[in-house]
């Protein structure tokens, strides 16, 4: 065979595998699961809170992901550091709440070990019964950490691009909304759905069911929703249109976001979200940011955890005013009024939305099961699937096999 020939037929078994899915049996394999939890999630980044959810020293947020339990702390110094939740004594979990203050210092419940709030052992009872033992040696075992326009990511094994670099094809249009000024809109959510993790990451980047599936934001996007992908992103867009809905929720909404200040004049209308690989997703409105996360419990468990994030508005102002520090007026407890009518619209028209997906992710699970199914036709359109298939098939080059192995095929069992 010529070199020329077979470099066709090379080409062409790859044109051809990116016009089919991921297959089923990956969504519901044990197996792959494992082995998704090393090649797919410990080398990836993962997100923990904003700067803004630890604005005082020995403030903390924890995060559980995978069997891992993780902490980032701000210290005396201000700096934010991230550690593994886990003493180096006995192994104990340390802090116990998903986020809290632990004061100027850190002590384990099981044996009072302490820790200052930069990681290092500062305290041990009984030290002198621990023969050549040296304290420097065994502070807190750190975390990579890099934060991101005011977002806080760590993950457990380095390697890879930056946060920073998997932005890079949106950085200038991201950079508009000043996410570093971002304050939290109430407290993490967790939300248990009963499906593969890929199965909400595939719903989230999927542009064609938008028409089909949810009648709210047809109404209110008609036809103009986009979808592109990059490398290690994805990006989501819809234009709210001008003619009124019918629904009285996404009417108001349509009106009142018109005067909603301190957006980019181009973004005054638009609903756009990033997923960034594999799990994290930002969903940017005009009135908030909406951040969400798909962590995978195991091949058919997924919780998403997710939180809104705001811009200081009026009701800073007013809580600064009662401390006498600044005057509020009336201007201010108006747009303050506006911002709380538009974000509750937007729970509204979203929850709704939320309902729709979690219908569509649960026919899909239960169809991921079904012998009849081994993987299906992706339109040139399907941009996004096709990019995280393309991932996935470099990652885990089972993920070309279209029916399940035989069990133990991993050597993991």
């Amino acid at each position: 065979m010529s070199a020329a020939l077979e470099s066709r037929e090379v080409r062409t078994l790859v044109q051809d595998e990116e016009a089919f899915s991921l297959p089923a049996w990956i969504y519901r394999d044990p197996e792959f699961f494992e082995l998704e939890k090393d090649q797919v999630f410990r080398p990836s980044w993962q997100l923990v809170c904003h700067e803004s959810d630890i604005p005082r020293p020995g403030d903390y947020h924890s995060f559980d992901f995978l069997d891992e339990s993780i902490f980032v702390v701000r210290g005396d110094d201000r700096q934010v550091r991230s550690f593994h939740n886990v003493c180096r004594h006995r192994a104990s979990r340390l802090l116990d709440e998903s986020r809290g203050s632990c004061g100027r210092r850190i002590t384990c419940p099981y044996h009072a070990w302490t820790y200052a709030l930069d990681g290092r052992l500062i305290a041990v009872p009984n030290s002198e019964s621990f023969r050549g033992f040296d304290k420097a040696k065994h502070g807190l075992a750190k975390l990579e950490q890099e934060t991101w326009k005011g977002f806080i990511f760590v993950r457990l094994v380095p390697g890879g691009p930056s946060v920073s670099e998997m932005a890079a094809p949106y950085a200038e249009e991201i950079a508009q909304h000043r996410f570093e000024e971002l304050v939290p809109q109430g407290r993490v959510t967790l939300r248990p759905r009963q499906v593969n993790w890929k199965n909400v990451a595939d719903n989230y980047s999927d542009g064609l069911h938008i028409p089909v599936a949810h009648p709210g934001l047809t109404r209110l996007f008609g036809n103009s929703y986009g979808i592109e992908a990059q490398a290690w992103i994805d990006k989501m867009w819809g234009e709210l249109r001008d003619q009124p809905s019918r629904r009285w929720s996404e009417r108001m909404y349509q009106q009142l976001v018109a005067r909603c200040d301190g957006q980019p004049a181009d973004a005054h209308r638009r609903w756009v979200y990033y997923k960034f690989w594999p799990n994290v997703a930002f969903d940017i409105y005009p009135d908030q940011v909406d951040f969400m996360q798909f962590i995978p419990v195991s091949a058919n468990e997924t919780v998403i955890r997710e939180i809104a994030y705001v811009h200081r508005d009026a009701q800073d102002r007013e809580g600064a005013a009662g401390s006498g520090q600044v005057q509020v007026s009336e201007r201010d407890r108006e747009h303050r009024r506006h911002l709380r009518l538009l974000r509750y619209l937007n729970w509204r028209i979203n929850r709704r939305v939320n309902i729709e997906d979690k219908v569509l992710i649960d026919r899909v699970q239960a169809g991921m099961n079904s012998s009849s199914y081994t993987v299906g036709p992706l339109s040139e359109g399907e941009v996004c699937l096709r990019s995280f298939a393309r991932r996935m098939r470099n990652l885990i080059p089972e993920c070309r096999q279209h029916t399940q192995p035989a069990r133990g095929w991993s050597g993991r069992c």
